[in-house]
């Protein structure tokens, strides 16, 4: 059995994922046409590259289908419930990094913590008679960060698309979204709140807790040592 590797297919992450293994004397590449997603791992045999979106490799590695994967921290703790018995941390990435963060219209000028988004959700639906709208991609994260700072009086409204666009489309009155610089934020009138940094996501290596793991070991084991990992006992075995 192989040992199968799941890498973002395309972009910077996919880029500077083969940079940081490669580094470590373990080259990989694509094959075929760029719309193929096939994958090559040469130095170490029995190693399987599998190009996969960022965020199909959480529930792959959930599933047990791919032995190891990249993708960034905050996906795994949004898609993969209880997500520490399914998935173990190998190693922070060192790039892809950016903040699950809340903003709200710069023009409420009083709002600037949590306490402060609490009364102005309370004071939103008793004048409204709805809830205030929060957009975001991150449900499972976002309800849980403000259900541990008591902040009640909102929902949740899905956005697959260009989050910060969703205040000024009156389809939310605020956000929680991934930021990095917040020069998109300020382009749409937007500001982060002082206490609201939900998670530092950042590219992470993880190894799942599900996966087939005896017959793909030795291979493992020589990944290992080239890439200076020390394995959990649950991998490693």
């Amino acid at each position: 059995m192989t040992l199968k590797i799941g890498v973002p297919s395309k972009g910077r992450l996919m880029e500077k994922t083969f940079d940081w293994f490669g580094t470590r004397g373990v080259t990989m590449r694509q094959t075929g046409a760029e719309r193929e997603y096939s994958g090559a791992v040469e130095g170490i045999e029995g190693v399987e590259l599998v190009l996969l979106s960022a965020g199909e490799i959480p529930r792959e590695l959930g599933a047990g289908r791919i032995h190891l994967g990249v993708t960034g921290s905050d996906l795994v703790r949004e898609k993969l419930a209880d997500w520490r018995t399914q998935v173990a941390e190998l190693a922070p990435l060192g790039f892809g990094h950016a903040d699950l963060i809340i903003a709200v219209p710069s023009f409420w000028i009083d709002v600037d913590t949590l306490d402060d988004l609490d009364a102005v959700a309370a004071a939103f639906r008793a004048t409204h008679g709805f809830r205030l709208r929060i957009a975001t991609k991150y449900h499972r994260l976002v309800r849980e960060f403000l259900t541990e700072n008591g902040v009640a009086d909102y929902q949740l409204v899905d956005s697959q698309g260009a989050t910060e666009g969703t205040v000024k489309n009156g389809t939310a009155e605020a956000i929680a979204d991934i930021t990095s610089s917040g020069e998109t934020l300020r382009a749409n009138n937007l500001k982060i709140l002082s206490d609201a940094l939900i998670h530092s996501s950042q590219a992470v290596l993880f190894a799942s807790r599900r996966a087939h793991w005896c017959e793909a070991a030795a291979p493992l084991q020589v990944l290992g040592r080239r890439l200076g990992l020390e394995l959990p006992d649950l991998v490693a075995t």
